[in-house]
């Protein structure tokens, strides 16, 4: 977990006055780790820290008592956890956002910094690590969150916004959403998804990153195999292809023609989606983000053995 400085940057600016509760500490069974947080303003909250009375008693306090609190998650709270959770409650407007802005590891407690937090800080600063969210000696540190991942999704039609709908609020992945024109995207989009029209799709293909995943879900089978061909040409860290078993066929055969290898060829991934789930833009985002899943965890496996077609 990270610290979510572009939402609350957001909220700070719709809302105004915005109170951010993260969790600080755990001891023995949580519902959530140190480090999920939620935000809470009047009227309103996005983001959670597990649910359940807890989430409920914190929001309602939110933007009245800051600091640090302790909750034994008991009957008290009706909940049978049998752990505890330390919270930290923040407040945040305009001028206490200008203060974290610049900052890649966001550090906060009483008086002076304690050596074992300038550690961490120098560490950060001098060789790049980035220290896991936790409370040191009554100070909350936690690291600013950045892509870890970078997704494109090429096509904003019913399944490419189902799968951004579906993937955007996942921690850690950085989203490039690419179609012809802006007005195939929907007016509002995430914060953490850049939107890139193009009116040549494939052109597109050289600017991102080489270990960039991507997913192909335009309207146009042509659009599709260009990108194909574009990655194949490029490198890519994954590259699914929605569509049918027929349709990949012909893919394959044209772009043996083009000269790329069987192993080349069969490291895109089509079809993409869950069968067994159907082929409702949503089923297919939820087989889609499975997979992704699968492979931060290294499960890759059970994508190939259980996931197959969705259709296009």
């Amino acid at each position: 977990m990270a610290f979510e400085l572009g939402a609350l940057r957001a909220a700070v600016a719709a809302h105004g006055r915005v109170a951010r509760v993260v969790v600080a500490g755990v001891a023995g069974s949580a519902p959530r780790e140190v480090g999920a947080a939620m935000l809470v303003w009047e009227g309103g909250q996005s983001g959670t820290i597990g649910g359940g009375a807890l989430e409920l008693m914190a929001a309602e306090a939110a933007l009245t008592h800051e600091g640090l609190s302790r909750h034994p998650l008991g009957p008290s709270l009706g909940q049978c956890c049998g752990g505890a959770v330390t919270l930290l409650t923040e407040i945040y407007d305009a001028e206490a956002m200008a203060a974290l802005e610049g900052r890649e590891v966001i550090a906060r407690g009483p008086g002076e910094a304690p050596l074992a937090v300038t550690r961490l800080l120098d560490r950060a600063r001098a060789r790049g690590e980035r220290p896991e969210p936790q409370l040191v000696q009554g100070w909350m540190v936690e690291p600013v969150a950045r892509p870890v991942r970078q997704l494109w999704v090429w096509g904003a039609g019913h399944v490419g916004r189902a799968i951004v709908a579906t993937l955007a609020p996942l921690p850690g992945l950085g989203i490039t959403w690419v179609d012809t024109s802006p007005e195939r995207f929907p007016p509002e989009v995430p914060d953490c998804v850049t939107v890139l029209p193009a009116t040549d799709l494939a052109r597109l293909v050289r600017h991102a990153p080489q270990e960039a995943e991507h997913l192909i879900l335009t309207y146009s089978h042509e659009l599709d195999f260009a990108l194909c061909h574009g990655l194949l040409s490029h490198g890519f860290g994954f590259a699914g292809l929605i569509g049918s078993d027929t349709k990949w066929a012909r893919f394959r055969s044209r772009l043996r023609a083009l000269g790329h290898g069987d192993a080349q060829i069969s490291r895109i991934c089509c079809p993409i989606g869950q069968k067994s789930l159907g082929k409702h833009p949503q089923a297919i985002a939820i087989g889609v983000a499975a997979h992704l899943l699968d492979r931060t965890t290294g499960d890759e496996q059970a994508w190939q053995t259980h996931f197959s077609a969705s259709g296009g």
